[in-house]
């Protein structure tokens, strides 16, 4: 078959497009900037990228209509702004436009568990792109899930943050709201399943793991599971509002998603339809097995794509491939230049490790401190981490950094910093093989907005000079 995938790019859209051509479909990937599109090399040659942005309807007339079925995997969790939910039927109303034109005779669409009244601003949200969605003429297929777990899944991660750093929560009572979550390896069944299947036509199902579970009972087994004792106490005065917050500050989730889940999590999520086990029977996997395989993934490094790669979970522009080149004028910088002695893999290797678990090579407490600023101003943080301890490319994020290249061959990493700034910053790594000798150069960029800019600047110098000489040299040296 000839399949449109949109969302290629997102946490669901990575994770099926190599079962999609391992069954030997012919895979169009619709994606907003296809130079942010980092395709496995074992892919590169089996699918074809095109580029469009679903709120423009122009950017779809160049799409293919010789189409045989189509996913639409787009969504704004992270959406903060009042109007997402007109942004999310525009997008709707368009893809339809454009599918209407084309021979597509299947459309499949991943959405959320909304089986009960009085549904969330997200949930109500995505039941209403349904609705736009059947409107088109190919036959509309809805799988409708709650919680999914899996390795760089946000429920996946938000629930790792709670249980690995608060030995004693102070829980709100939206914790005893029930869940019936899903293992990915799950939904990728189903997604793929349904994938031409006339039974599944114009049909709306609910998937679900075998487990009904309070959060606060997914917390604890959790817990157990990673061989830990924690306490959690409901307390009924917490506001949605504040709420968020407590979620914002103790997880590495941003502040616009922890809002989402909090304003989604006081509905009930439990499956009440049961119909696709008649047409797709299937075993899904128990939670705990879930949250098992998912450590097991992450321990091996196999971690294939994580919600932190959509930028929602920043505050970066969607063109953030425009800042490849660290600009050469109106900016401020902090230069170091290092002859070294060592192999040029084992520094490159300490460069590419840099952050999440590893650190900053030096005064890790002060990146801390700037980390907790940047939450406490509503910024990222630093709990973002990193999807790989050992591997990067471009759009991953570490910590409060994007990744903007990540070039092995030319020896050069390039980040971009999403935390809060009055400015851009950028921060950029490249070993040089000269004549003499071979050399790392560090430079930290930044291009201040206005005198508050500059003041800021000029606020931090005093530390750039204990963290950037420090860090340039521990790079060098630094072994296992």
């Amino acid at each position: 078959m000839r399949i449109l995938l949109t969302g290629a790019n997102g946490y669901i859209g990575k994770r099926l497009l190599p079962l999609l051509v391992a069954q030997e479909h012919d895979v169009i990937c619709m994606v907003r900037d296809p130079r942010r599109f980092d395709l496995p090399a074992t892919l590169k040659e089996k699918v074809q990228v095109v580029k469009g942005d679903l709120l423009h309807q122009n950017s779809l007339k160049n799409l293919p209509t010789d189409i045989d079925a189509a996913y639409y995997l787009v969504h704004s969790m992270g959406g903060s702004g009042h109007d997402f939910s007109d942004l999310e039927a525009t997008s709707a109303q368009n893809f339809v436009t454009y599918l209407n034109i084309t021979t597509a005779r299947q459309l499949v669409y991943l959405s959320g568990i909304a089986n009960v009244s009085n549904l969330s601003r997200h949930l109500s949200s995505r039941l209403h792109v349904e609705t736009i969605l059947a409107q088109a003429k190919a036959k509309l297929t809805v799988l409708r899930a709650a919680i999914i777990i899996g390795s760089g899944s946000a429920s996946f991660e938000i629930l790792r943050d709670l249980v690995e750093k608060l030995p004693v929560m102070i829980t709100p009572k939206w914790l005893n709201s029930r869940c019936q979550p899903i293992a990915i390896r799950d939904v990728m069944f189903y997604l793929t399943q349904v994938l031409g299947n006339e039974r599944c036509y114009g049909k709306s199902f609910e998937i679900g793991g075998p487990d009904v579970l309070t959060y606060k009972e997914m917390i604890l087994r959790f817990a157990r599971l990673r061989g830990l004792k924690r306490y959690l106490i409901s307390v009924p005065v917490l506001t949605p509002r504040l709420s968020s917050y407590w979620l914002y500050f103790v997880t590495s989730t941003s502040f616009s998603l922890a809002k989402s889940l909090v304003d989604s999590l006081r509905n009930d999520v439990v499956v009440k339809d049961h119909s696709i086990e008649n047409i797709l029977p299937h075993q899904c996997l128990p939670y705990e097995e879930a949250i098992g395989l998912a450590f097991t993934k992450i321990e091996q490094n196999m971690v294939v794509s994580s919600w932190k790669d959509a930028l929602v979970s920043g505050n970066m522009y969607l063109n953030y491939m425009d800042f490849v080149q660290v600009p050469e004028f109106g900016v401020l910088t902090d230069k170091q230049r290092r002859k070294f002695e060592r192999p040029i893999e084992e520094v490159l290797q300490n460069i590419w490790q840099i952050g999440g678990e590893r650190g900053w090579y030096k005064t890790d407490f002060l990146w801390r401190i700037r980390g907790l600023i940047d939450k406490m101003v509503g910024g990222v943080g630093l709990r973002r981490g990193r999807r790989s301890q050992t591997e990067l490319k471009a759009g991953d994020t570490i910590d409060f950094w994007r990744v903007l290249v990540a070039d092995k061959e030319q020896k050069r990493l390039l980040l971009y910093a999403e935390m809060k700034l009055p400015g851009e910053a950028w921060l950029q790594f490249k070993i040089s093989e000269e004549p003499d000798g071979n050399y790392l150069e560090q430079l930290a960029a930044y291009r201040p907005d206005g005198l508050l800019g500059r003041m800021y600047w000029y606020a931090v110098l005093p530390f750039h000079f204990i963290i950037f000489e420090g860090m340039i040299e521990n790079i060098i040296t630094y072994r296992n």
